[in-house]
């Protein structure tokens, strides 16, 4: 299956999931619903319900029974984005304006609470609609509130990080994205194979372990592309990171690979909201032209092949050959 395969059928579950979402979070009054589904309606990825809809897939399960779940973790995905916004004073998100910048931070906070709700709302709404156990609704709803917790835990140690004079160990950075990041795709493919049709408890493990792996790499790329991507694509300066003081673990190789007169130069910029354009430019073509690309894509592809080993105690099919190409495109993607 080609990138743009894959492109294609991740794009047919995201409009299923917008419908979806967009049918099932509204209310009054209606700026805050409005606000509450800004980024929603200025489209996404929505990588992680992907991952919903083809974990239930694999054990037997169909895409509409999972599309509840799926959602619920977009809706606790977007409350991050909301708040984490917030923090990071970021004033655009993929070139249209943050939730807190067009509806102010008071609206904003509470728009991010409404999707934290709506989250565990549609899960018992719809597990009681279709028939789930209560023992496998519970189950539901005790993971995705872990998870929440330890993305919570993750954004502490991430912020913790950037005010350390100290930059972090590649340990120290794995173990804040395993919670910051992969803590929202293992529970995507645990949720997905608890609504599916025929599991056992250790098919929900393997998706776990799956899921994390997957995390990972996703936030390795999207850290390379907080430097290097391209603007017209990500809707962010250039060298955003760099300008906001992120200690990445791409940040953390440039250091370590560079050499005394360009290490001065990118703690000038580092941290630095009113660098100017030019000079941040240059510490980013400097840091692309060290390869830094190839070896974080090289760290993120590790973790592929982790997950992949996972997938291959499976029968091959349709759904098992999507998971995998689906994180082929996570690691290859430029966005």
């Amino acid at each position: 299956m080609s990138a743009e395969e894959i492109k294609t059928e991740i794009d047919f579950i995201a409009s299923k999931i917008n419908n979806f979402i967009l049918s099932n979070v509204s209310g009054r009054p209606e700026h805050l619903y409005d606000a509450s589904l800004h980024y929603i309606k200025s489209g996404g990825k929505r990588i992680r319900p992907f991952m919903t809809v083809k974990s239930c897939q694999l054990f037997g399960g169909k895409m509409e029974t999972s599309i509840p779940y799926a959602s619920s973790v977009e809706l606790v995905h977007n409350f991050t984005l909301v708040h984490d916004d917030i923090m990071d004073n970021d004033n655009f998100r993929h070139n249209v304006s943050s939730v807190h910048n067009q509806f102010g931070i008071p609206i904003a906070i509470l728009s991010g609470d409404v999707l934290f709700s709506k989250a565990f709302q549609i899960i018992s709404n719809y597990g009681l609609k279709s028939g789930l156990s209560s023992e496998t609704l519970i189950k539901m709803m005790r993971i995705l509130s872990s998870s929440c917790i330890e993305i919570c835990e993750g954004q502490a140690m991430d912020i913790k990080m950037s005010t350390d004079f100290d930059f972090s160990t590649k340990q120290e950075y794995i173990n804040m994205i395993e919670k910051k990041t992969a803590a929202l795709f293992q529970v995507s493919c645990e949720l997905g194979t608890l609504s599916s049709s025929n599991y056992d408890q250790i098919d929900v493990e393997n998706l776990s372990k799956y899921g994390k792996k997957i995390g990972i790499a996703f936030q390795l790329i999207d850290d390379l592309i907080g430097i290097c991507g391209d603007p017209k694509l990500t809707g962010k300066a250039v060298g955003n990171d760099i300008r906001e003081g992120k200690k990445t673990f791409p940040i953390l190789l440039a250091i370590q690979n560079m050499d005394t007169q360009d290490k001065s130069k990118l703690k000038k910029v580092f941290g630095n909201r009113n660098a100017s354009i030019e000079s941040v430019k240059e510490i980013v073509n400097k840091i692309s032209s060290m390869g830094i690309d190839k070896d974080v894509r090289s760290l993120a592809q590790t973790f592929i092949d982790d997950a992949f080993k996972i997938l291959d105690k499976y029968e091959v099919s349709e759904s098992l050959l999507s998971l995998k190409n689906s994180a082929k495109y996570i690691v290859e993607r430029r966005l």
